[in-house]
């Protein structure tokens, strides 16, 4: 973070300082809402979480060097205190020290008229694609780009804290659980590039149709400059229809003639893992991908024209391409054990689009081996749950995969039933109660070169399972777990939107 002083911190947030705060004390260090991760020059934000109070921790904080605490309540120690307000403090209601956190985000950025910040937004696919302009780009300037899906009112400040005077870029995954959310975020943090990658079916359960989902993602659009640029999907239709409302200046990626940055001759190897020709405005180049699966074409392509438009060479743009590689956890995640065994531990979450890409890819990397999908149920479908769970069983057959194993209780059930339904299917697919009886069924019949995908919502932790086979023992629970701090997901910055 840029050095600033409490006095400075707290008239941008519109707090008062107490408990002997030093108005000329500087924070130095990163903000952080997790008391465990304070170093000496931290501030030390106390959201209120679902199962913790970050004002319980105040004094550990303190006492482990943060600067100030900034809190809604006097706790003993130098605080930065905001007022509780009876709205919707932070697009949903999440409080003042969160709103603070986004008013002391933009007060720091306005601070870096040099940095280009990026914006990322869809239904599926933002967190590989953030991942993958962050390391792309990289090689153009010093990047800043938040781990893992950070796409929230507390992760995306957060985020944005981290950046310094020498950040000439800034990527930022926008995830939305409603209509204004968005907008609150790019409130936050105003992006000059604005990427929408598609507008699926995940959260039909919030959003109600695709429609909405449509009109919330298009917030990102709408906030870009005039002399900013909307990278936009153009196979995508509601995504290509956003053109219409923003004020920026368009690019078009796809695999279409139509797209500005577009792919063509794309062909996977026998491990699933892409290749194309990359053709942009100013040449071509081919591209050999690292990651695993076709979707991961789209991702590249906006990536590049993402690229382009900070100044880097098709060339360039290429080479970065086929060096990038995986960096969240538990998104095709792939790893061959020594009996030969593959595990694709897609884990972290689930949406039809992104099921069925998965599923997709695990046909492709089968190369005559047996594959085996493993799949829990996807969340936050609404009327449109069984529908998609049974399209996905149905998938499962299609794609010749060699068996599904569905875990967990009703929305398994409907995946089970629609393969069987499907084909000929018996004992190729099979429900499980829960992840231990899949570790146990999985233990008992895998054999040297099968192929194993494990993917559902994150709720479902399925990670579990892949963890497990890999390291045979071990639970996989995953989490933060301990004490010290505001744990919870959205504390943690997280939406998964």
């Amino acid at each position: 973070m840029i050095a600033t002083t409490l006095a400075d911190a707290a008239a941008a947030v519109g707090g008062r300082l107490a408990g002997g705060a030093d108005p000329e004390a500087l924070i130095t260090a990163e903000v952080v809402v997790d008391s465990r991760r304070v170093t000496p020059g931290s501030l030390f934000a106390a959201v209120v979480g679902e199962h913790a109070d970050g004002h319980d921790f105040a004094e550990a904080a303190v006492r482990d060097g943060a600067v100030a605490v900034l809190a809604t309540r006097e706790t003993g120690v130098p605080s930065i205190i905001v007022a509780e307000t009876a709205g919707d403090a932070a697009a949903d209601g999440t409080g003042a020290v969160v709103e603070a956190l986004g008013r002391l985000a933009r007060h720091v950025t306005d601070r870096l008229p040099q940095t280009a910040v990026v914006g990322i937004t869809g239904s599926s696919g933002k967190t590989s694609t953030k991942d993958l302009i962050a390391q792309v780009i990289a090689h153009a300037g010093e990047t800043i780009a938040p781990p893992g899906s950070f796409n929230n009112e507390i992760g995306l400040p957060l985020t944005a804290l981290s950046a310094e005077l020498a950040t000439r870029h800034l990527v930022l995954e926008m995830g939305a659980r409603g209509v204004g959310h968005i907008a609150y975020l790019c409130g936050v943090v105003p992006p000059r590039i604005g990427v929408v990658l598609n507008v699926g079916t995940a959260h039909l359960g919030e959003f109600g149709d695709r429609a909405t989902i449509a009109k919330a993602k298009g917030e990102l659009v709408e906030a870009l400059p005039a002399d900013g640029v909307a990278v936009l999907n153009a196979d995508d239709p509601l995504v290509r229809a956003m053109a219409e409302r923003t004020r920026a200046r368009v690019v078009f990626f796809g695999e279409g003639a139509s797209a500005d940055i577009r792919a063509q001759d794309v062909r996977l190897d026998p491990a699933g893992r892409a290749s194309f020709t990359l053709r942009t405005p100013d040449g071509d180049a081919p591209v050999i991908l690292r990651l695993y699966g076709e979707h991961h074409v789209a991702n590249a392509l906006a990536c590049a024209a993402v690229a382009r438009e900070l100044g880097m060479g098709v060339g360039e743009i290429a080479t970065a391409l086929g060096e990038a590689g995986s960096v969240s956890r538990w998104r095709m995640e792939v790893t061959e054990r020594a009996d030969g065994v593959t595990v694709v531990n897609d884990a972290y979450n689930a949406n039809p689009d992104s099921m069925r890409a998965a599923l997709k890819a695990l046909a492709a990397m089968a190369g005559g081996r047996r594959t085996w999908a493993v799949l829990g149920e996807m969340r936050e479908l609404g009327d449109a749950s069984l529908a998609e769970h049974d399209a996905i069983g149905r998938l499962a057959v299609r794609l010749n995969i060699g068996r599904l194993v569905a875990v967990g209780g009703r929305e398994a059930a409907w995946m089970d039933i629609a393969a069987k339904n499907e084909g000929s299917w018996g004992e190729e697919s099979v429900l499980v109660p829960d992840t231990q009886a899949a570790v146990d069924l999985l233990r008992s019949e895998l054999r040297a070169g099968d192929v194993v995908l494990v993917k559902a919502s994150r709720g479902a932790a399925l990670e579990r399972v892949a963890l497990a086979l890999l390291d045979d023992g071990a639970d996989g629970a995953g989490g933060a777990g301990g004490t010290g701090g505001v744990h919870d997901a959205a504390a943690a910055g997280e939406v998964r939107r």
